[in-house]
């Protein structure tokens, strides 16, 4: 477990102090069991850490984004902090060969979990708060998250037919409506096309293997042109 250390102090230029805390934000609850022990694990850390990157990753974005409103910066949030995208910062930064889990818990099964990888990364998180304090635990969230929080923007956080009914609706009341004008193909594997209009006009036109996927590439057409 000390090679935790060294790889904070290389990684993040961090200098812990309080070794105790680290090994329990890489312990999985599994461990307990084995060990007899209780609270022996990551889950208390991992509570104190979902609220640090919370604060942080808002922190950030409301500067980062001067363009964004309180529902766009919430939605930006939920996007950069969901289980999928924590568990993948806690592949990307390298730790999860030093996470310890009970002999119920492969190593491939551990790798493959975004539950385990996601209460892994607020634990750590939290842990970098609770020895070092604020300052330091900012700046290593920052030196994980800044990058995406810089270049994820609207279209990544808001689907097309969302930001298309509410370009319209800012200026008219009536909504768009989507029509499927053609099917094709077997069942197991249809194409879909689907015509977006607004007062029976055509604003764009999609195809996709579901209706959704076509009413979806529809908007982002209608869009494109919109923007023209």
């Amino acid at each position: 477990m000390n090679d935790i250390f060294v790889f904070l102090k290389e990684k993040f230029k961090l200098n812990p102090h309080n070794h105790s805390f680290y090994e329990l934000a890489l312990t999985h609850p599994s461990c307990n069991a084995e060990n007899n022990t209780k609270h022996n694990d990551y889950e208390r850390l991992e509570f104190v850490g979902d609220s640090v990157i919370g604060f942080v990753s808002a922190d950030l974005i409301f500067k980062s984004h001067p363009e964004m409103d309180q529902g766009l910066m919430s939605k930006l949030r939920s996007y950069l902090v969901c289980s999928k995208s924590l568990a993948n910062y806690t592949r990307k930064i390298g730790v999860v060969d030093y996470i310890k889990t009970g002999h119920s818990i492969s190593k491939e099964q551990l790798s493959k979990s975004d539950k385990i990888l996601e209460d892994v990364f607020e634990a750590l998180m939290g842990a970098i708060y609770l020895d070092l304090g604020i300052n330091d635990a900012y700046r290593t969230i920052k030196s994980i998250l800044f990058e995406d929080i810089k270049k994820t923007g609207v279209d990544e956080i808001v689907d097309a037919k969302t930001r298309l009914q509410e370009e319209i609706q800012a200026e008219y009341r009536d909504a768009v409506q989507y029509v499927l004008i053609n099917m094709e193909g077997p069942a197991h594997d249809r194409t879909f096309t689907v015509e977006v209009l607004f007062n029976g006009i055509v604003l764009g036109k999609g195809v996709g293997k579901s209706k959704k996927a076509a009413e979806e590439a529809a908007a982002k057409d209608a869009l494109s042109k919109r923007a023209k």
